[in-house]
């Protein structure tokens, strides 16, 4: 039921999102406590605010109530993704090179399951991440297939 969920809001929101020049960065829809939650994350360069956060959500609502994909009470959410935002399409990834990253595999590679350092490239289907070991930089390569999560990864 989860995929149909998330399957059906995708086809909802996308229209609303390229209308407002904003990239759908992910859908969730999940169980917290006795409360369900359908959380969208939308982005564009620069950021978004409030207000366009509000209008997706105003616009994403009424698209959602004639449809009515969703039969049990559930609370929309339309949001930034925030600094560290998931990384979650090849395009992503094309769109973030020389961005720290944070990275954790399916298995371990050199090994490490998590890797945290610049994104160099992303040739190929294959990540190649420079990071810190001690005073020294190395990189690994990542194939695609095997990154279990990302994410942008602030450095202080």
């Amino acid at each position: 039921m989860s995929s149909k969920v998330i399957q059906t809001t995708e086809e909802l929101v996308l229209p609303i999102l390229r209308n407002k020049g904003l990239e759908l960065v992910d859908i969730e829809y999940v169980k917290e406590g006795k409360n369900w939650f359908l959380r969208i994350y939308v982005d564009k360069p620069g950021g978004v605010d409030i207000t366009e956060c509000g209008e997706v959500s105003e616009q994403l609502s009424e698209k959602l109530d004639e449809v009515d994909p969703i039969k049990d009470p559930y609370f929309l959410e339309v949001s930034s993704p925030g600094v560290e935002r998931p990384l979650k399409k090849k395009e992503d990834f094309e769109n973030n090179i020389n961005q720290n990253i944070n990275v954790k595999l399916y298995e371990q590679i050199d090994g490490e399951k998590e890797y945290e350092g610049t994104l160099k490239a992303f040739t190929n289907d294959i990540l190649t991440i420079e990071y810190k070991v001690k005073t020294r930089k190395k990189q690994v390569e990542i194939p695609y297939k095997k990154v279990a999560k990302a994410r942008l990864a602030v450095v202080f």
